[in-house]
């Protein structure tokens, strides 16, 4: 265990794999950025929990999870299941889509109170933020690895994910405590989803298909192809939308429940 903050109601940095936890109660606990692989669980207790990351082989009560959340997924966002065709004709079509969905919650933002793009909700990013990082996995996975630049390639004020955030200054030069304002973030924004929109204008099917270097935070050894590269950059996209409009979503909540 590398630390313990504030006695028992903070534990940071801690390797609990293989841990035996018996008659414990974690009612009400929260995991961030924790890995669950490989975790058994019998005779639990599981209500109104709310999961939110990787799901594979899953199982619960017998019945593997993944691919009725899969389908639920689909169901509900139709444009979600554009990633499944990774041609590049279905990664133009996918991108159409996703700068679509982006711009009409920038409009949902734009009507929203001022300061809004700054407000935080349980310790996630807020919705300048998540834009910011959104800029950095453009410049990381499209300029970096599908297009192979090495010179300006990071924007200064791009958002590292957490994991590496305290790497980052040193291996791409980012600031994550930089503070832009909203209209940089959004201009950056839209000038990079234009990069993204270009390049696959002019993509072609073998050259999607030749080899790129992922970002400098990906292990080296994993083959990686153009191709993959842009899909890895839509995927981001789309995860990210759900985080922020579900946040938005609990900001307006909170707000009208205030009024």
């Amino acid at each position: 265990m590398d630390h313990i903050d504030g006695g028992a109601d903070r534990i940071v940095g801690a390797d609990l794999s293989g841990a035996d936890l018996r008659q414990v109660d974690l009612s009400g606990a929260s995991f961030r950025e924790a890995r669950l692989n490989g975790v058994r669980m019998r005779g639990v207790e599981l209500a109104g929990a709310d999961i939110d990351g990787y799901i594979a082989g899953l199982r619960i009560n017998g019945v593997e999870v993944q691919p009725l959340v899969e389908a639920e997924l689909n169901r509900r966002h139709p444009e979600r299941a554009l990633l499944q065709d990774r041609t590049v004709a279905g990664l133009r079509a996918a991108q159409a889509a996703y700068e679509r969905m982006w711009e009409r919650t920038y409009e949902r933002v734009a009507a929203m109170p001022p300061g809004t793009v700054d407000v935080s909700v349980d310790e996630e990013w807020s919705f300048a933020q998540t834009l910011r990082h959104l800029v950095l996995c453009t410049d990381g996975w499209l300029r970096w690895g599908a297009q192979g630049r090495r010179g300006d390639v990071f924007w200064p004020a791009g958002m590292p994910h957490s994991q590496f955030a305290a790497d980052a200054p040193g291996m791409i030069g980012t600031d994550p405590d930089a503070t832009p304002s909203y209209a940089e973030v959004l201009e950056v924004r839209r000038e990079r989803v234009r990069e993204v929109r270009d390049f696959l204008a002019g993509l072609t099917p073998e050259e999607a298909g030749s080899a790129a270097e992922p970002p400098p935070w990906m292990d080296q050894s994993e083959p990686f192809t153009v191709g993959q590269c842009v899909w890895v950059v839509l995927d981001e996209e789309w995860e990210h939308h759900q985080f922020a409009t579900r946040d938005l979503d609990l900001i307006e909540a909170g707000a009208a429940a205030s009024a």
